[in-house]
Parts: structure tokens; sequence; C-alpha cells
């Protein structure tokens, strides 16, 4: 199918609305003032007010997971009826500093930034910038696939990952340091497993093509863009597209192995930052959140979440790389650098990512407008449970043990990464 579219436990862990607002100057530019108007939505919710989420039980819950052998940092946000009701951070910045993570921590997104990227484009196409139903080749990336296909291979087909070419292509190319713009030139001297369109199979250095069609169309750079016109509007004070970005922050926490060793941090998918570029705190990530839920229409209108949410492809291998029984997932698809999910007959949309050292999740349901991020430094996929413990207790559904914290043995080890990442696991 072608598209063509001419925001706890105690005070210290509750940090939302008029917190966020106090810490702001007065608003001066149209920038600020967007950003003051965003922040603005967002009530003070009290921890004695009724939600669905037992706060008590998810804080004694994450306590529990940070303890485990392979978890450094951990940072967790709530977001209930579309106002942030928790923020808080567990573990360190790094093994043995005793640095604590706090909701202002830096993380990397890994590939939950690929809806960053998505809906940049889709903003585009909705200012007439760009037409999702037309072939890659107009927009003079440096992508080529197999046959020519750039040609037919449409920018919806682009963001949805049907190229037509072999899952996760040449990314062990970027990881080597290798140019990706030379990489996304040679991809058109492999073979197409299908047409463009057909088929679905997940990409990094092909994807980045999209940063590409930003700067070619915007003249800016991608990161310029997204910052001035996706972050700065929404309030994400923390939000960049930078190494430096990360590790210029105040408080970045350092990627780890699954053993909790400190390893080097890697520039490979900040090269290519459409596919897995950006950082934040917890904080922004809810504020991004909140905006996919619809309520940011100022900076990002209903035509283009509809356009990013729709569920165009299915992922029939997602519940095995979920480790999830056929009750209560029921389908899943992909959209524009989005997943969505039939959750017991709940719509939810989402994101995972992984690079090296890092894993983040998103899932929401944009109806209900409420949901889960998370951000930890370590290679290990266990809290992504969190995620469905948050949504079975706003959906009123008998709790499971998604984090596998009470299981005897090792948690089942996540094999699907491969996927859903800025850089192999998801």
């Amino acid at each position: 199918m072608k598209t063509s579219h001419k925001v706890a436990i105690g005070a210290a862990a509750l940090i939302v609305g008029s917190a966020l607002v106090a810490t702001r100057p007065g608003p001066h530019s149209q920038q600020e003032r967007e950003a003051a108007a965003a922040h603005a939505r967002l009530a003070v919710v009290s921890p004695s007010s009724r939600h669905d989420v037992d706060y008590k039980l998810l804080d004694a819950r994450l306590q529990r997971l940070i303890q485990r052998p392979t978890m450094v940092g951990l940072a967790v946000g709530v977001v209930e009826n579309g106002r942030i009701t928790f923020l808080k951070g567990y573990g360190q910045t790094a093994v043995g500093s005793g640095d604590p993570v706090t909701p202002e921590t830096v993380f990397r997104w890994a590939s939950v930034s690929k809806g960053v990227a998505a809906t940049m484009v889709t903003k585009l196409a909705e200012q007439g910038k760009v037409d999702l139903g037309a072939p890659i080749s107009i927009y003079k990336t440096t992508l080529r696939l197999p046959d020519g296909a750039e040609q037919r291979a449409s920018v919806a087909d682009l963001l949805s990952h049907r190229l037509g070419i072999y899952h996760n292509a040449y990314d062990e190319r970027l990881e080597d340091g290798a140019d990706p713009r030379q990489i996304r030139e040679d991809i058109g001297g492999l073979s197409l497993v299908c047409q463009p369109g057909t088929c679905w199979n997940y990409e990094n250095v092909a994807y980045d093509a999209v940063s590409e069609i930003v700067h070619n169309e915007t003249g800016r750079a991608y990161q310029q863009v997204v910052k001035r016109r996706l972050f700065d509007p929404i309030g994400m004070t923390s939000a960049s597209v930078t190494m430096d970005g990360l590790t210029g922050s105040k408080s970045w926490a350092r990627p780890h192995n699954a053993g909790r060793r400190e390893i080097k941090l890697s520039d490979a998918y900040y090269r290519v930052p459409a596919a897995g570029g950006v950082n934040s705190d917890i904080k922004d990530l809810a504020l991004w959140m909140l905006a996919q839920m619809g309520e940011m229409p100022d900076v990002i209108s209903p035509r283009v979440l509809n356009a990013l949410h729709a569920p165009l492809v299915k992922t029939p291998n997602e519940r095995g790389r979920l480790h999830m029984p056929a009750d209560p997932l029921e389908g899943a698809w992909y959209g524009f650098g989005w997943r969505s999910y039939d959750y017991g007959g709940h719509r939810m949309v989402g994101h995972r990512g992984g690079v090296d050292g890092y894993r983040s999740l998103i899932l929401f349901d944009p109806q209900k407008k409420s949901g889960v991020v998370a951000l930890w430094n370590s290679n290990t996929n266990q809290p992504g449970g969190l995620e469905f413990e948050v949504m079975d207790m706003i959906y009123h559904r008998p709790f499971h043990d998604w984090l596998q914290i009470d299981r005897n043995g090792a948690p089942t080890p996540d094999t699907e990464d491969s996927s859903d990442n800025g850089g192999g696991t998801s």
C-alpha cells in the first residue's frame, strides 16, 4: 500500500506539570512560547490522585529489577490520561561511580529515534515539501537499491522498511567504521529479496536516507531541523542527535555490557542519525510520547499522527520477538517508524531500541493517552517486560510477571533484538 499525504513515589519521584514550568525562564521567542504552552498543558498530578497504575507496586518492582546482575542504571516515565504521573531514576550512571540516575540523566534512544525521523518527514509531507508516494530517487539521496529499485520504492516504503532488501543490510560495515553514504551506494549491488513495497525487512543504514531527504528539502542539517521543528516546540530541552549532545550533558549514562562492565561509546549509529541518533533524559522521552498521543497538535497534527501510526504491514514474528503468547497479543504491524499492536482488543503504538550499551522502549495507547517509557544503560532486554506490566495495570488486566523478576532461573534471552535497534538488538 502506497501513501501520498500532500507528558510516584514521593516528591522526588513525581515530577510533572508546573514543576517543569517552574524551571524555565519566561518565554520570549516563538519557540520558547510554544514550549511553555506545551508544558502548561501538563497539570500537576498529586500522588494521592486516582490512577490506574499502582505506583507503589511499580516502584517496588523497579527497585527489585535494578538489583539484577545485568542492570546498571534505569529511568522510567509513565503518562496517564495525558499527564505525566511518574518519572524516576534507579541505579547508577556508571558501575561503581556512586553517581545516581535521575530523571535528568541522558541516555540514548537507539531505534526509538526512527519515530522522530518519520515524524519529521511526514510533517514535511503535510507542508507539501515531500510526497510520500514519490520514488526515493527524486530526493537525491545516496541510497541505491538493486536493479535501480530506488526509482520504484517510495518514501513511504523507506519509512516502513519495505525496500525489498535483506534485513539490517550492511549494519556490520557501519559498525566497522565505513561511511554510511558509501554503504548506501553499495546496497545497490545486492540482490532484491522482494519487490519494493511487497515485504518487510528492518533497516538502519538504508533508513538513514531519511536524514538526507530532510537535509535536501530544508537546506539545513537533519540535527538542526528536528531540534527546531520538534524538540524545541515540544519543550525537550535535553534532546540532541549527536554524540557530543550525550557526552556534554551534565548527567549522562555510560554504556555497559550485560556483565556490568563499562564499554567504549561508539559513534556508529550517530552516523545514521535518523535510524539511531537521538539522546534525551526520561522527562523528554515522556514529553515526546505525549506529543505522539496527540496532546501537542500545534507541533504534530492529527493528520501527521494518523499517517505515522497507520498499520501498513503485518509483522507476524513480533509475538516471538517479544516472547508473547497469542493471548493477549493478537496482532502486530509496522507503520512509519512506529509499531502498532492489538493487545487484548486495545490498540497500542510503540517501539524498542538498542545500541551497544543502551536499550530503550516507548509504548502507549493513543485513545487512553496513557503509556510508559524507559531508558537503561546495559545490554539486557529484561526491562522490556515493563511496558506490558504497566499497560496491564492501565487496562485492569490480571498481574503477570512480564519482567521475569519472580521466576526461577535467568530471564528468557532476547534474541529478537536484530530487528528493533539502532544497532543490533531490540
